[in-house]
Order: C-alpha cells, then sequence, then structure tokens
C-alpha cells in the first residue's frame, strides 16, 4: 500500500514542476511583448497641432503639423510628424521675415540634439533663398545642416544652382557648401575684380 501512496506524488511533483516552468516562461513573454508595445506605442499624440516657441517674449519658431507623436517610453525618446509639418523660425538677421521649412515626414530626436526631414523638403530663408530636396538633417549641437540628396537653389534675384550630390550649411545659412554644382549665377554677385 505504500508503493501506490508514492506514485501519485511523485505524478504531482512532476506536474507541478511542469506548470511553474510554462507560467515562468509565459510570464517572460508578456514582458517581451509590453516592451515590444512601448516602442511602437507613442505615450503623447496632439492632433492639427500649432507650437510657438518663445525666448525672452519673442517668438522663435512656430510649428503646425496634423499630427505629431511623441515616443518617450524608450532608450532614445523621438517626436514625429508622420502627416507632414509647417515650420516658420525667426532669426536675428531679420526678424519680421520669418523662414519657413516644409517636409512630408519630420523626427526630432531630443536627447541627440537631431532633426530630420523627408519628402518634397522646402527651406525657404528669411532673404529670400528657396532650397529644395529630399530629405535633410540637422545636428543642433553642431549647429549644421546637411544633406547628401540632390539640392535644387533658387535666389531671389532669380539665380539658380543644382548640387547633385548634396550640400553642408551653418544652421542659419550664412556660410554654406555645394558639391559637384551647376548652375546659372547671376553676375551682379560676382565682385568687379573677378569679371
Amino acid at each position: 500500500m505504500n508503493k501506490t501512496s508514492q506514485i501519485p506524488s511523485k505524478i504531482i511533483a512532476l506536474l507541478l514542476s511542469c506548470a511553474i516552468f510554462f507560467i515562468s516562461c509565459d510570464d517572460d513573454l508578456t514582458a517581451m511583448n509590453a516592451a515590444d508595445k512601448k516602442i511602437n506605442f507613442p505615450s503623447q499624440i496632439i492632433y492639427d497641432a500649432n507650437i510657438i516657441q518663445r525666448d525672452s517674449g519673442l517668438i522663435k519658431m512656430r510649428a503646425t503639423a496634423p499630427l505629431i507623436e511623441k515616443f518617450e517610453l524608450i532608450d532614445t525618446p523621438y517626436v514625429v510628424a508622420r502627416k507632414g509639418i509647417n515650420i516658420q523660425y525667426f532669426d536675428k538677421k531679420n526678424p519680421k521675415q520669418p523662414g519657413t521649412i516644409t517636409a512630408k515626414y519630420a523626427k526630432m530626436t531630443e536627447l541627440k540634439n537631431f532633426y530630420e526631414a523627408k519628402g518634397n523638403v522646402k527651406v525657404v530663408t528669411s532673404e529670400g533663398q528657396t532650397f529644395l530636396m529630399e530629405t535633410i538633417f540637422w545636428d543642433r549641437k553642431k549647429k549644421e545642416i546637411y544633406t547628401s540628396d540632390t539640392v535644387y537653389v533658387t535666389d531671389k534675384d532669380g539665380s539658380t544652382l543644382v548640387a547633385t550630390q548634396g550640400m553642408r550649411a551653418k544652421d542659419d545659412f550664412s556660410e554654406y557648401t555645394f558639391y559637384n554644382n551647376s548652375g546659372d549665377i547671376s553676375t551682379k554677385k560676382i565682385p568687379e575684380s573677378e569679371k
């Protein structure tokens, strides 16, 4: 009679250990799925956004977008405008006339202070220059804007320039370098000594 009572206890112990194993595996999968959902789920959503940034009472930037999503529950938080963005920025050179940036997509990585825009990117400076390209990157720490895409530049006097291998510029467009460029530049801009 002792042998028959020992068999069920061994089976019960085996079943309990299997149950604990499967429950712990299920908990691990649940934790992994929750981590995946944090990555793919925005913590904040703004519809029809109209954001104004001020410094000492003066407007520095105004941004509008149909949708802005903020992902902050990850190691490198970012903000994305998937449905396009329109930004007006005001600088010291021409505080009454803003420059503009428009794009079909924009992403801002907050910790790195790094921005990117994609899809029919158009930058119009406060001085009237227009830059067209497919993508552009802005490193705010280095105060530098760059792209390796073809850039089409039109000045307010009608001069045109095409840089087929991109450009690099200061973020206020006071200096820039174009790579592999050609165009129709106004002779009024060339100093007399060089004509």
